[in-house]
């Protein structure tokens, strides 16, 4: 069984700092792609930032040259640091990773329950 689990969400002031984490845990082979998807009330889950295994990145435009997105494949862990946040962040946060369980012959999509992230003064 594999699981992410998100951590480090929370209520920050506009302009402030936060970062987000997301542990794989259980029958881990390996891991290629992590994601960070958001979703705000009312709207469509949208992807915000990639990172190969190897460490190449892309970001969605709104948060480009403010979130970065890094990840430590020995403890199979997947952050996104968050500054100059602003109102319109506010989302729910959800890591996502394209996982290698041990004895499966194929990759599959796994997700977290989110995490809550809230930009208000």
């Amino acid at each position: 069984q594999v699981q992410l689990v998100e951590f480090g969400g929370g209520l920050v002031q506009p302009g402030g700092s936060l970062r987000v984490s997301c542990a794989a845990s259980g029958s881990i082979s390996s891991i290629g792609v992590m994601n960070w998807y958001r979703q705000a009330p009312g709207k469509e889950r949208e992807l915000v930032a990639t990172i190969t295994r190897g460490g190449n990145t892309n970001y969605a435009d709104s948060v480009k040259g403010r979130f970065t997105i890094s990840r430590d494949n020995a403890k199979n862990t997947v952050y996104l640091q968050m500054n100059s946040l602003k109102p319109e962040d506010t989302a729910v946060y959800y890591c996502n990773g394209r996982v290698l369980p041990i004895g499966m012959p194929n990759f599959r999509d796994y997700w977290g329950q989110g995490t809550q992230v809230t930009v208000s003064s």
